[in-house]
């Protein structure tokens, strides 16, 4: 059994295809699986040891490019590889025009299935003509979670039934002492209060309450940052937190290590956080301008999420959820 999985971007989406993964090991535990993803999460695929080999796609930085021998090039080279294999089971997860095309070039065997979307859940980007290269569209409630989603076009594909909780089969991430010296030998908080959307930040004077909060627990906080923007809003964070630090530039290895060691993670619905919630890191994921039910931790009882679409956490929520977490930890160390 040969199996391609084509989930390409974004950074949550990736990390929520994982799953798949272990579904499949599990019922076909000889499988090969492969895995067509954007470069940039190349490194966060290769984390879960299910997965065999890792066709890395760099559509963001051909576009830049197209006009160029080398960049035309790599495309062709990209496709000749992916085309070596065929088959059995090709899945596309992503529904969209170009992850619709990988699907097509792929090859399958005589009998072989290419399975994908009928439809998009509510606010997903999902184009309806990557329909044209499926063999069997499997439809979803409108209101199916990004998790779920995904491991039942495999279940169709693959003719089984999904009902365990979701298992995500990332191992820690191996990097060099030198690349982590930041990493604190005590155990630490993470905010991760970045995030691309204006909308999906929560106040900081908000972030100020809880770190004052932790205080009780004796947990630094560390602060991450992803842009200039978040760096010198995390330097202010930090000016009046003094129990803050400013991280330097993390690589999406160390990022990610970062999560996973946490004593506690808090964080507003961005790829960070849902990674900490992955590893099941004791986790409160904060929602402030994007639906809950669309990517909640809901496959452990470390992960608490709370707020909604224009129904932010308050204060006193995050405050008790904190003492939850912090009290059922103490008592599995």
């Amino acid at each position: 059994m040969k199996i391609l999985l084509v989930r390409v971007s974004s950074l949550g989406d990736v990390l929520h295809n994982m799953p798949i993964v272990d579904d499949l090991r599990r019922q076909f535990p000889q499988a090969r699986i492969d895995w067509v993803v954007e470069e940039a999460y190349v490194q966060l695929v290769r984390l879960n040891p299910g997965v065999d080999q890792v066709f890395p796609f760099a559509l963001r930085r051909w576009r830049k490019s197209l006009g160029q021998a080398a960049t035309r090039q790599e495309i062709r080279n990209f496709f000749r590889q992916l085309r070596q294999e065929q088959y059995d089971l090709v899945l596309d997860t992503q529904g969209l025009l170009k992850t619709g095309i990988i699907m097509g070039l792929a090859k399958t065997v005589k009998g072989g299935k290419k399975v994908g979307l009928a439809n998009g859940t509510e606010g997903s980007g999902y184009e309806g003509i990557s329909r044209i290269f499926h063999d069997i569209s499997v439809p979803v409630d409108k209101r199916t979670h990004a998790v779920l989603r995904g491991r039942l076009v495999a279940a169709v594909a693959g003719g089984y039934t999904v009902n365990t909780p979701a298992s995500f089969g990332l191992q820690a991430p191996d990097i060099p002492a030198d690349q982590h010296a930041w990493l604190p030998a005590t155990p630490y908080a993470v905010f991760f209060h970045g995030t691309a959307g204006a909308a999906k930040k929560w106040p900081r004077e908000n972030w100020q309450a809880i770190a004052a909060e932790l205080k009780n627990y004796e947990l630094p906080i560390l602060l991450p940052w992803g842009s200039a923007a978040e760096k010198t809003e995390a330097e202010e964070m930090a000016a009046i937190m003094p129990n803050a630090t400013v991280l330097p530039a993390l690589s999406m290895q160390a990022a990610t290590l970062l999560a996973q060691k946490a004593r506690l993670a808090i964080g507003v619905d961005t790829g960070l956080t849902h990674i900490a919630a992955a590893y099941e890191t004791p986790t409160i994921e904060i929602y402030c301008a994007s639906p809950r039910w669309k990517t909640e931790g809901n496959w452990s009882d470390k992960i608490i999420n709370l707020g909604d679409s224009g129904e932010p956490a308050t204060v006193d929520e995050v405050r008790g959820a904190i003492g939850i977490l912090m009290r059922a930890t103490s008592t599995q160390q």
